[in-house]
């Protein structure tokens, strides 16, 4: 059976290159990887471009990985597009249809989860958004202390000067029906995640009958740890093709 097709769809506060290193082993190993821009504009509007680039971009199966919010994006996007046999979870939201960025973190000792969000987030208008919208950017602050921890200093700063924002109404939008429900999927597990606390990944992977593997990464672990994401995205892949 063909190797299926690898689709990496970032998290907030990034974009596709945060996927590079764990894009070039899948690569070196024969697969055929599409990292695809992630809108960060909702996971309404941000599922719909993803199924559509699914749905246009691959024939055959497809893994579909999601980082961060980019488990929102692929928990709606899977069944809209493409032939998705199997979902990967890093360091990522997998939330139930109903369930929002703010309300999921709320009371979990997240570091963004604070009575005053501007402490660590910088807020800012942006051109054409709905009425009350605005665009929120990490501290750099937030990025070397509670984001990416583990990685090397240049790495962080880069991460602060290049971030992509996420929209304030994305972590307010309720998810749609859940593909965990009906697809395979896979969890990581970074331990020192200071975004998504472990025990809430723990607790969604549980939910989703997940396959679990823990790393003692940040919330970027695909980053700082990715043999450890690209093992586990070979696991869903050859239970694919099985």
């Amino acid at each position: 059976m063909a190797k299926p097709t690898i689709v990496l769809a970032h998290g907030a506060w990034a974009d596709a290159s945060s996927w590079n290193a764990v894009a070039s082993e899948l690569r070196t190993q024969g697969f055929t990887v599409l990292a695809p821009p992630n809108l960060l504009r909702g996971p309404v509007g941000d599922a719909a471009y993803i199924s559509s680039f699914l749905a246009q971009r691959t024939s055959g199966p497809v893994v579909l990985v999601g980082h961060s919010y980019g488990g929102f994006v692929i928990t709606n996007a899977a069944a809209g597009g493409g032939d998705v046999q199997a979902l990967v979870y890093v360091d990522a939201f997998t939330p139930d249809e109903g369930e929002f960025v703010f309300q999921i973190l709320g009371g979990s000792g997240s570091a963004l989860d604070v009575p005053d969000p501007t402490t660590v987030l910088d807020i800012v208008g942006y051109p054409g958004s709905p009425e009350g919208d605005a665009e929120a950017f990490l501290k750099p602050d937030t990025v070397h202390n509670s984001f990416a921890q583990d990685l090397p200093e240049a790495d962080r700063w880069l991460i602060a000067e290049t971030q992509r924002p996420i929209t304030l109404s994305a972590n307010t939008t309720p998810s749609g029906p859940a593909a965990w429900k009906t697809l395979p999927s896979w969890a990581v597990i970074g331990t020192e995640d200071k975004v998504i606390p472990p025990g809430v990944k723990r607790a969604q992977a549980e939910r989703a009958g997940s396959k679990v593997t823990e790393v003692e990464g940040s919330h970027v672990s695909l980053v700082s740890h990715p043999q450890v994401v690209v093992d586990t995205i070979l696991a869903a892949a050859a239970h694919v093709t099985d």
